[in-house]
């Protein structure tokens, strides 16, 4: 829906009410003019809205229905390209090249960290405290490289 830009906004909180406008960001008040105005319903807490013009209550002009456009928009562009991927629409080369070098550096360190954990578990190494060191950090390491897997 595409509204045309209007030299006022006016609201009436009740019905009888002055309405309070805005003509072009400053604040007056009115009794005739452009109105978006609220209804009590009879039963229950809700509000009805109407808009009028003036106290003859025309509906107002300048609101124009296109459905068509907001398919038009760019962000809903679908990529040509087959090796192109609408997951990764706008999503720049550079960035996505940045990410997977962490990817890479996280597993790396995690199995360095897996490995010093193998060694230290050994039955002939008397270091256990470093075997669970290094096991807790091979771990994290590894949920760092696939938090970021989820996040790409």
């Amino acid at each position: 829906m595409l509204l045309r830009p209007v030299s006022s906004l006016c609201v009436q909180a009740k019905q009888g009410d002055n309405l309070i406008c805005s003509l072009k960001g400053s604040p007056v008040t009115s009794s005739s003019s452009s109105a978006l105005s609220f209804l009590p319903r009879k039963h229950g807490r809700a509000l009805g809205v109407y808009a009028s013009i003036g106290t003859n209550n025309h509906a107002l002009t300048g609101v124009v229905f296109q459905p068509f456009e907001e398919v038009k928009k760019e962000e809903l562009d679908i990529p040509v390209a087959p090796h192109l991927s609408l997951a990764r629409q706008k999503y720049a080369d550079a960035c996505e090249a940045a990410i997977n070098e962490q990817i890479n550096v996280e597993y790396n360190v995690s199995y360095v960290y897996h490995s010093l954990y193998a060694y230290f578990d050994r039955d002939n190494v008397a270091l256990k405290g470093f075997a669970k060191f290094f096991k807790e950090s091979s771990e994290e390491e590894r949920e760092h490289a696939e938090k970021l897997m989820e996040y790409q």
